[in-house]
């Protein structure tokens, strides 16, 4: 069979792209799929529920962001844990351990220069790690080489980062006045500093359409990143964008057959943003098609189609940047 290369993918049409992944042609697909629900998101299914103690999410900034983008304004900041200081960060950290949790997810606002402040954090980080044996993720942002070396340090199980490949969508969406090459250096900065890092490509962000995805994926390909995580633009009520249409399940599955070839032996996962309902059936199944590792918050129609299809399923409270622990070995084979 001729080899099919991601830029024949991004070019197909929809008929085209069903057909390459009815015909199972982007790669060997794995023989299990593991699925995430971390304690974010309620969620309740026939095969699995979600536990809400088991991994939430922290804000450094409380529900504070500098930018106000305009397809978040800051409401997922909303359903975080709010943590501004050093004290209250291992406070609720030590909170989290007594109640049973194994991990947490740091993250926040951004300042108006696109960062995550954690450089304060990180003492305390280094607090959490060595007192209480918490797995945790930290959400960056743009990120400088001593930070990273220093969150490396503080012993951070891995680093997640949103790659955005389009200027004009940075300052479109993000309000922010810096350009993908900086999203690049950041990914520079992870690699340097030895740490795991996963990186997140969000379809759709610039109002919905597909614009410098492939572009992210080709940034990101520079630097062997240790999982890569496919998420997708969501309408939230309340923001500038919540009546532009979400990303068509096939243009995620788009960049999801593309990513896949880019990135053969990466773990690859369909993250946790991005639609429900039928659009979340649809593109869950879709993602299935197109060889993704994992999924966040599988609708349980995809859980039954990966069953029909012969596949090992396996279920995990972690977020799903786990994925490049669960799958040890396979990034570190990337050639």
């Amino acid at each position: 069979m001729k080899q099919i290369l991601p830029e024949t993918v991004w070019q197909t049409n929809e008929t085209e792209l069903l057909n390459i992944l009815d015909k199972n042609q982007t790669l060997a697909r794995p023989r299990r799929i593991h699925f995430y629900t971390p304690s974010f998101m309620y969620y309740k299914t026939s095969y699995y529920r979600s536990s809400p103690k088991d991994f939430p999410t922290i804000s450094v900034t409380g529900r504070s962001c500098a930018l106000k983008c305009k397809h978040c304004g800051g409401k997922v900041l909303e359903t975080m844990y709010p943590a501004v200081t050093p004290k209250e960060l291992f406070g609720t950290c030590a909170q989290f351990k007594q109640n049973g949790a194994i991990g947490c997810l740091i993250s926040g606002g951004c300042l108006p220069d696109g960062s995550v402040p954690l450089e304060k954090f990180v003492d305390a980080i280094a607090k959490v790690k060595r007192e209480l044996s918490l797995t945790v993720f930290v959400h960056t942002g743009i990120i400088d080489l001593d930070t990273a070396k220093r969150l490396k340090k503080a012993g951070v199980d891995s680093a997640l980062i949103d790659i955005i490949g389009s200027d004009e969508t940075i300052k479109e969406i993000y309000n922010l006045n810096v350009t993908v090459e900086d999203y690049e250096n950041s990914l520079g900065a992870l690699h340097e500093a030895g740490i795991v890092f996963v990186p997140h490509v969000i379809v759709g962000l610039h109002y919905g359409k597909l614009k410098g995805e492939l572009n992210a994926l080709e940034k990101i390909a520079k630097y062997k990143p240790s999982a890569l995580v496919i998420i997708a633009f969501m309408p939230i009520h309340g923001t500038e964008m919540d009546a532009f249409k979400p990303p068509r399940p096939i243009d995620i599955a788009k960049v999801i057959a593309a990513a896949r070839l880019m990135f053969p032996r990466t773990p690859l996962v369909l993250g946790c943003m991005r639609p429900k309902g039928r659009h979340r059936t649809e593109s869950d199944i879709l993602a299935i098609k197109a060889g993704v590792d994992a999924i966040a918050f599988p609708a349980e129609q995809a859980i039954k189609f990966a069953e029909k299809q012969g596949y090992e399923t396996a279920f995990s409270s972690f977020c799903c940047s786990q994925i490049y622990h669960d799958l040890k070995g396979l990034a570190a084979s990337e050639n």
